[in-house]
This record gives C-alpha cells, structure tokens and sequence, in this order.
C-alpha cells in the first residue's frame, strides 16, 4: 500500500480509504453484520488504515459494522471517521446535549473513545457552511478539547472557489469533497488550496457515482500506458494527485479491495496543474453532468429526478437526443412524460451539488418525449 501524509497533522494514512457506505445490502437487511465486518478487515490486511463511515449509511448500520471491525484490530493502527449536521442532529439550532449524545452514539457504534476525523458533514454551500460554523463549531471545539475526537474536518460539495473560503477560515485539518475524471475542473481550485495550508485532502465519488465505470469507452484515455482497469484508472487519477491525501474506494466485496489496492501500486505523484495539462487533450472533463448523489430528491411533483438527470447524461456522453429516451424506457422502465409536471420551484437546483440547470433539462426532456 502507499501511503501519504495527512496534511500537517503528522498521521501517516493509506492512499486508498475503505468507504464504507456500500457493505453488502442483502447481509446488512439479514443482519449479518459480522460477515460485513470482514470487508474492513480485509481493508487493514492489504494495507488500507483510513476508513470513513457516517450516520444513516447502509440502512443506518455502517457504524456499527465499522466498530465490530475496528474492535479486532489494534485501534491506533486504524484511522476511523464520522459524520454530524443539522440532519443526523434534527434540528436547525442544535443544543450541546444534542451534538453530545449524537457523538456518543457513533462512539458507541464504532466501539471507540475517539473518532480521529470528525466531519462538519455536507456542506452544500457558503451558507450552509455559515450556519453550521455559528450552531454546532463550539461544540466539535469543545469535543475534541475533551478528546472524544482528534481532528476537526468538513465534507463538502461546493464549488473550488467556494472551497477557498472555508479552507482559509483556519477551522478545519481536512476535508472531504467529491473529486473525479469528470469535475476536476470543477473543485481543482479548492484541493490546491487545501495542499498549500497544510490540510489532509480526501476524495469521496472518484468513480462519478458509477459514471465513469459504466461508460468505460468514453474514459477509456485514463488507462493509457497501465494495464489497469477504467475504474483502477479513475481511482489511479484521483489518487495521484500531490494535493489528495486519500482516495475512497466503496467497496462491497473483497475483489473491489483488491482492485483499489491494485489501482495504488507503484503510485507516482504529481501536482494537480501538471495531471490536468496531461489529461486535457486526452479526454473531457464532463463538468455538467450528473453524478449521481441524488441531494435532489423529494420533488414536491414526485419526479424521480436523479433517473431523469441519469438520462440527460447520456445525451452528453454520446450527442444523441434518442439517448434520453432509450436510457429511461430501457433501462429505467418509467413513464417519460413526468418530467413535463415539474412546476419550476427550484428546490432541486438549490440541493444541486453540482448547480446543474435541473429545470432547463427536466423541459428539454419533456419536450423530448413529446
């Protein structure tokens, strides 16, 4: 395994981490939570020290399945990750008793004192970040003052210059955004900053939510001169960037470990400015199209946003308007013309990660189907 330094912090972690948000979904809804704790197990055995888990993941289980783990192992050999906001807290002006018994219970779960990385969780915007700075930072202070955790992070899905703000704020040791062969462009900005105030840097989505492993002729450019995979490729991208710190590789089985681990072998690293001049005239950086975080479902008309945007990505990756409309009759099974009740209300584009124009697509597509 190759490993990286995490930021100034002076830990020393694996350059694949183990997501842990993809465990096996039939054995988690059986609850055979010990054979899904042998996927973090296998993690550490090749080598892979960080992993990163959060409330509600795998029907609320993951924690708990990461701590049956954890508690095999020796714990300072293991870098373990959570997960707070106003969601997993329930309330838009949480109280300190509030984060407490939250903390409390993923410490529970993860059968630990300590979490070493404690994420201001989804930050999806300036304002988002601000509200949370002014409701719950006190309290993280304050938690790790206590040593209930070690380093105070944030996961974020803001744009570069965006990121720039909260990383010059001084608040944080890391971060966590989505990063990938599809929007580098998109958050470049905001990892260099991130590297040059001595911050850890880790990556969540180097797959595109799928994207990119689904679609391997049009990112087929990443495997050049390697005898890897397009999603060893894609994961190799990520990690050998000098400002990413940690790559997260879900993993359900322990041929996807495998794969990760092999993705990092003989890992060369260089600045994001040179990989992006290497890569530019090999391939697009798709910035607009959907990755598939599905932050915008709950449309008040019940459109299943997320498949439609699912469709429209096909029209970008092959230029074809017919594309839509096989990809949501074939493989999606649903009745097109939905997309023509959206009444424009934006909530969907206001929980965009990305600020996709939802509704200029969601017309497009109904005027598509006709």
């Amino acid at each position: 395994m190759y490993y990286k330094q995490y930021g100034n912090t002076g830990m020393k972690v694996s350059a694949i981490g183990l997501g842990t948000m993809r465990y096996n979904d039939e054995d988690i809804k059986a609850g055979r939570l010990e054979k899904c704790a042998e996927i973090p197990l296998y993690a550490f055995e090749k080598g892979i020290n960080y992993w990163d888990t959060a409330p509600f993941y795998c029907d609320d289980k993951s924690e708990i399945v990461t701590g049956i783990a954890l508690s095999q192992v020796k714990r300072s050999d293991v870098y373990v990750t959570s997960k707070t906001n106003f969601n997993t807290l329930k309330s838009q002006k949480p109280d300190r008793d509030m984060f407490r018994r939250r903390l409390e219970m993923s410490l529970d779960r993860l059968k630990t004192d300590y979490i070493d990385f404690y994420h201001m969780w989804c930050m999806l915007n300036l304002d988002s970040w601000e509200k949370h700075m002014e409701a719950l930072y006190s309290f993280f202070e304050e938690a790790k003052a206590d040593g209930l955790i070690r380093n105070i992070v944030f996961s974020s899905h803001m744009q570069g210059n965006e990121i720039e703000t909260v990383v010059d704020s001084g608040k944080f040791k890391g971060m966590l955004i989505g990063y990938n062969a599809l929007n580098y462009r998109f958050r470049q900005s905001g990892i260099e900053k991130a590297h040059k105030n001595g911050m850890g840097v880790v990556v969540m989505n180097p797959l595109g939510g799928g994207m990119i492993p689904q679609n391997p002729e049009a990112f087929s450019y990443l495997t050049k001169g390697t005898d890897l995979t397009v999603p060893q490729a894609a994961l190799r991208f990520v990690a050998s960037h000098k400002e990413i710190t940690v790559t997260l590789a879900g993993c359900t089985t322990k041929e996807h470990i495998d794969d990760a681990v092999k993705a990092v072998e003989n890992l060369k690293e260089a600045p994001a400015a040179e990989i992006v001049k290497q890569y530019e005239n090999e391939g697009v950086a798709f910035n607009n199209l959907c990755t598939g975080c599905a932050y915008c479902k709950g449309c008040p008309k019940d459109i299943p946003i997320p498949k439609f945007m699912d469709a429209y990505n096909q029209k970008i990756l092959t230029g074809n308007d017919s594309s839509i409309k096989s990809r949501i009759n074939n493989h999606w099974g649903m009745d097109g013309k939905k997309a023509a009740d959206c009444i424009a209300c934006r909530k969907c584009e206001r929980e965009c990660t990305q600020h996709l124009p939802i509704i200029d697509r969601l017309k497009e597509i109904s005027q598509l189907i006709g």
